[in-house]
């Protein structure tokens, strides 16, 4: 174990601060689902259908953004400012470009690309006149995203936080007011939902490109900056080393609308629970995903800074904090499972299922909480970037997937035993990243050769 406490008031003050802006950002959507649920319950189901595109979203902007943040956070180490801002520029035009396709499809497809989650006619037709509108955000979401991650790849994780819990806010006022029509505004349900979401991300938006422009003193970034010629050598290593961390984020993201998919065909039930039990899971681990964020920004600083021989004790001690934190979200989602799907106003049915979810997830949360962070955060940052991917192919696709369907169509087991299918890789994947993270041969330089 470390015992330098500079390194774990690093860890946990980056943890700390990354978690609470995971969790404002997830808060939003537990805001929309509290509000939606109070409204009625095919809102509830329609907008959670209309979210598992923006987590797919979300996956393939976090890809590109951490394949980024790769470069970035070891141009941090070697004092390396311009290097900051030419992956930079990189990263905010991939992720404007993924954006921008999404939005084209779905605005232009709604309802067929809904369909393809759940057979409920009702679900969709609500979920179709959310995403009418809040397909015009991920642009935005995208840009807001890349500001961000550039401005982690220098220790400022901070802004991402303040940002986003002044978008929760903002939120949760629009939404009261436009879903039921409160202080004189037009009641418009899930539309309403839709217009609070775009109008908090435009505000998102402004506020990080203030920051960054104006208040932000490490990197002195400019608008100019986005608009320079890209560098072509970078853009190449960028692409050898950042597209399996963008494919992995694709396939995962494309994994749980999938995952989606098959709950959405096993009745309303199934998919209302899911949506419950997602919400609150998305909230609670948010100290997992902020952990992963915190050693990926340690690992490629150190290694940029050339201490190398810091990477054993660094993994080893990681791995100690990841099975902890693991353990304490565990206990908390299952302390928290009763009084969060009582504050629902939906059937019986639907909220006895979401509680047998929730508490499949306090068990596997724990897989979670180890092997997510050892591989996205550690092994990725080492520059091993194409392992996860690999793994995650293996066992979602050729294992989870397949499983999983066969459970519900071809068995027709009750949703609790497909949910738990869906889960298991969880964790079936401890046991390779253990192997994986102490064997110690994933440290590379940037082009991706082992060193």
């Amino acid at each position: 174990m470390v015992k330098d406490r500079g390194f774990y008031k690093r860890f946990f003050s980056m943890t700390l601060v990354i978690a609470l802006q995971n969790a404002v950002v997830f808060s939003v959507n537990l805001a929309d689902s509290l509000m939606l649920g109070a409204y009625s319950e095919a809102a509830l189901s329609g907008v959670f259908l209309v979210n598992q595109i923006q987590f797919f979203l979300q996956m393939l902007v976090t890809g590109a953004a951490e394949g980024m943040l790769i470069f970035a956070s070891r141009s941090w180490g070697e004092g390396d400012i311009d290097g900051i801002k030419r992956i930079s520029n990189i990263g905010m035009r991939c992720v404007t470009v993924i954006s921008a396709v999404l939005f084209a499809a779905c605005a232009a497809f709604p309802g067929p690309i809904l369909s393809v989650l759940s057979s409920s006619t009702e679900f969709v037709s609500e979920g179709v006149k959310y995403l009418r509108i809040v397909c015009f955000t991920y642009p935005v979401f995208a840009a807001t995203n890349a500001i961000i991650y550039m401005l982690r790849s220098a220790e400022s994780t901070r802004i991402g936080f303040y940002v986003s819990l002044f978008a929760l806010f903002f939120n949760i006022f629009l939404n009261y007011a436009l879903i039921f029509g409160n202080f004189g505004f037009p009641e418009m349900g899930a539309e309403g939902a839709a217009v609070a979401t775009l109008v908090s991300r435009l505000a998102e938006l402004g506020f990080a490109s203030w920051y960054l422009f104006f208040r932000d003193k490490k990197l002195g970034a400019k608008p100019s900056d986005f608009f320079t010629r890209i560098d072509g050598k970078l853009f190449r290593d960028y692409v050898k080393t950042g597209f399996p961390v963008f494919f992995s984020g694709a396939i995962w993201g494309l994994a749980m609308s999938v995952q989606t998919a098959i709950l959405g065909h096993m009745g309303d039930a199934a998919i209302s629970a899911n949506s419950i039990a997602t919400t609150l899971f998305q909230i609670v681990t948010v100290f997992t995903y902020g952990s992963a964020s915190a050693a990926s920004v340690i690992i490629g600083k150190t290694l940029g800074e050339g201490r190398k021989d810091l990477m054993r004790p660094y993994a080893r001690t990681m791995q100690v904090l990841f099975v902890g934190i693991g353990i304490i979200t565990g206990l908390l989602l299952f302390a928290l499972r009763v009084p969060i799907v009582s504050l629902y106003d939906v059937s019986e049915g639907s909220a006895s299922l979401a509680l047998d979810f929730i508490l499949v997830l306090a068990v596997t949360c724990v897989g979670t909480s180890y092997q997510m962070p050892v591989l996205t955060g550690i092994v990725r940052a080492g520059g091993e970037t194409d392992f996860v991917l690999k793994n995650d192919m293996i066992f979602m696709w050729l294992i989870v997937i397949p499983v999983s369907a066969a459970f519900a169509f071809l068995w027709q087991l009750p949703p609790i035993y497909v949910f738990i299918a869906l889960k298991s890789d969880q964790l079936l994947k401890c046991a390779v990243a253990a192997v994986k993270v102490n064997r110690f041969k994933w440290i590379r330089d940037i082009s991706g050769k082992r060193t």
